[in-house]
């Protein structure tokens, strides 16, 4: 047997993790300890780990994230009001089986983005497809995109992503293009996809930053009656630096 050769071929046919899981074992000369089930059945688990860590990868990079959070690393014992036992429910991500939102408000630098980051992080590794976005990005492409033709197809990127963090909502008031745009992104949303905003304004001040009563009273319907809210207090944290120590394992 020319393993040299099964290894170029399992390559060739893209079973990158059996080829490494064959390479080693038989490097190591382990393959003499193992009956050939065994040898089969890690030949297939490497396999499908290995698809399954490449996906999650490709995941997190399609979700275009604003910082490269974990879950582990946020901070419970600052002094930001953070509901520790409603963050670790939401690490389960049933939240998202449930279609259900997250509204997070506070001040700047409290670690809205993180936390929103983090748990976005914890959904693609549950496979869930992700997409986050600043809002003002996300207004400016859509302006551009109506120019080009190109609007339906950004809407549908959002459409079609199972989680979509939109982040920095309500730094400054809505055009009309602008409201319309989200209404027709959170009705397309709505009872079929989860949404977390993160926001620096109170929920109850959405509407002046909206800008239309008839509208605003639409999105604020559709997107707080079936929501859990993550209001932070506290100093900002920006430049501050985390020990290993303090993360929540």
């Amino acid at each position: 047997m020319n393993n040299i050769a099964t290894i170029e071929k399992l390559n060739i046919m893209k079973l990158y993790g059996m080829a490494e899981a064959f390479r080693t074992i038989y490097e190591t000369n382990q393959v003499k300890d193992l009956t050939i089930d065994e040898l089969l059945a890690y030949l297939v688990d490497s396999e499908y780990d290995d698809k399954s860590n490449r996906k999650i990868k490709r995941l997190i990079k399609q979700a275009k994230f604003k910082y490269n959070t974990y879950f582990q690393q946020i901070d419970f014992n600052t002094d930001r009001t953070i509901d520790k036992n409603l963050i670790l429910r939401l690490r389960t991500c049933n939240w998202i089986k449930e279609r259900k939102n997250i509204i997070i408000s506070g001040p700047t630098g409290v670690g809205k983005s993180f936390i929103a980051s983090a748990l976005g992080h914890t959904a693609c590794e549950n496979k869930y497809k992700v997409l986050y976005s600043n809002s003002q990005k996300l207004f400016g492409t859509l302006l551009m995109s109506k120019a080009d033709g190109s609007y339906e197809r950004e809407i549908n990127k959002i459409k079609n992503k199972e989680l979509f963090i939109l982040d920095d909502f309500g730094l400054k008031h809505l055009n009309v293009d602008e409201r319309l745009s989200l209404l027709e992104i959170i009705e397309d949303r709505n009872q079929s996809s989860s949404t977390i905003i993160i926001s620096q304004v109170p929920v109850n001040k959405w509407h002046e930053v909206i800008g239309d009563e008839t509208i605003g009273d639409a999105i604020c319907d559709r997107l707080l009656n079936n929501s859990y809210k993550i209001t932070m207090k506290g100093k900002s944290l920006r430049g501050k630096v985390c020990k290993p120590d303090k993360f929540y394992k």
